[in-house]
């Protein structure tokens, strides 16, 4: 018997799995075999989710590109400055619920004077407005920054959010979870304990979180072996992470693009496949991000193990690919998952299937 058609005989008993077979070891040699690698991935996928791959109706409301930050790989903070007002916020968050959102994605650049009740009202805005809709929002980085300048600890910040509204955080930047990287790429931004201890903080107040990768950089193999074993590690304390998003570094309009080009589709494709491996069974939801990979290649990434295609956004100003519009619709998503022959679901932020 060869040794992917073992792997897939021995995953009828997975169910009852209570730590995951796969060594660093084992993982890597996986990355080098893509036809096993392909067929592991499906084989957990469908073992995890079965054949629906979900979707989010949700609209994102990137609030300033003011920041403070000197992130290397952002081409976000570059752009002409902007702040938007409440009733613009409001605005497009009432547009958004017309078209059957039911999120609103809040983030923005470390304005350096928001301060926590700047955030908290922003909330409390939508929140009073339109209380139907989950707000998932705030990176730990902004819920650093606005600790840190409002002289107040993280936890009872996250617990002010919490009491304005907050849903979910993004568990955004997180980049890649290694200091060493994190010098290279970001190294004003939270260190990867610190993005930890704010992420486990905000699951024991009952916040749930996304979690995320940045990869196809500088980063190495290993280093993105440790980053999944640190979210592995985090889910299994905290049960709080609802999914996991890749997002392949986009090399064009930031500085670290001038010297890294970024990476091709198989190792976009084979980064979902590892993920979907490596998490299991802590985490069994993996995103596939069309605004950093483009439509198709997202759709593609469906069979290398992910389950979702994140969210609609109708807004998307942080990081995308520069081929694709800031927004897809519903019906587009639908008409993608199935042309990979997949049933298409649409969900909550929180993945209850509606």
């Amino acid at each position: 018997m060869t040794s992917d058609s073992a792997d897939v005989a021995g995953f009828s008993q997975m169910q009852s799995w209570s730590v995951n077979p796969y060594s660093d070891g084992e993982l890597k040699r996986l990355w080098r075999q893509p036809v096993r690698l392909f067929r592991l991935s499906n084989a957990l996928r469908q073992k995890s989710c079965g054949d629906e791959v979900s979707f989010v109706i949700n609209r994102n409301i990137n609030f300033t590109n003011k920041c403070t930050g000197t992130c290397s790989f952002c081409s976000f903070r570059q752009r002409e400055s902007y702040f938007l007002s409440a009733e613009e916020i409001l605005r497009r968050a009432a547009e958004a619920e017309s078209q059957g959102a039911t999120e609103i994605c809040l983030q923005g650049g470390l304005a350096p004077e928001m301060k926590l009740e700047d955030y908290c009202g922003m909330l409390e805005t939508i929140h009073r407005a339109h209380p139907k809709l989950h707000l998932h929002a705030f990176s730990p980085m902004e819920v650093m920054h606005m600790s840190q300048n409002s002289g107040v600890a993280v936890r009872d910040a996250l617990q002010d959010l919490k009491r304005s509204g907050l849903g979910s955080l993004p568990g955004t930047a997180a980049e890649i979870l290694v200091d060493r990287v994190r010098e290279r790429i970001c190294p004003d931004k939270l260190k990867a304990g610190e993005w930890r201890e704010i992420i486990t903080t905000a699951h024991n107040l009952g916040i749930p979180t996304s979690s995320t990768m940045l990869f196809g950089h500088v980063e190495s193999l290993d280093d993105r072996l440790e980053h999944l074993a640190i979210l592995k590690d985090i889910q299994s304390e905290t049960g709080g992470f609802t999914e996991t998003v890749l997002l392949p570094f986009i090399p064009e309009d930031n500085i670290l693009g001038k010297g890294v080009f970024g990476i091709d589709l198989l190792d976009k494709l084979k980064m979902h496949a590892l993920a979907r491996i490596a998490l299991h069974p802590n985490i069994t939801n993996i995103q596939a991000s069309w605004t950093k990979m483009g439509r198709n290649a997202a759709a593609a990434a469906i069979d290398w193990g992910a389950n979702d295609l994140g969210g609609t956004l109708m807004d998307e100003a942080i990081a995308r690919n520069a081929r694709e519009e800031p927004r897809i619709s519903a019906r587009e998503l639908i008409e993608l998952i199935e042309s990979r022959g997949r049933k298409a679901v649409q969900r909550t932020t929180l993945y209850q299937m509606l």
